[in-house]
């Protein structure tokens, strides 16, 4: 049960923040904000983890930055 609150709580910081860097107006929910930085961090995961899954800045940076490739996506596909 922690791990999921705290899957939120981080998909919600990161979330935020890709927001605040994406360039221009990113018109979201709080549950679309968290579902973005949830699958942010899962695709920097998935790209940056090599196995490791202790915490670093340098994982948080990857998040955000994939939360903003995530929003660059759906919105070069008319999602959202």
């Amino acid at each position: 049960m922690l791990n999921i609150i705290g899957a939120i709580i981080s998909g919600l910081v990161i979330g935020v923040l890709a927001r605040f860097f994406y360039p221009g107006s990113v018109d979201m929910n709080w549950i679309a904000t968290i579902l973005l930085g949830i699958g942010g961090s899962l695709l920097a995961g998935l790209i940056t983890s090599r196995g490791s899954r202790d915490f670093s800045r340098a994982g948080c940076l990857a998040s955000v930055i994939g939360a903003i490739a995530l929003i660059f996506i759906g919105r070069l596909l008319n999602i959202g």
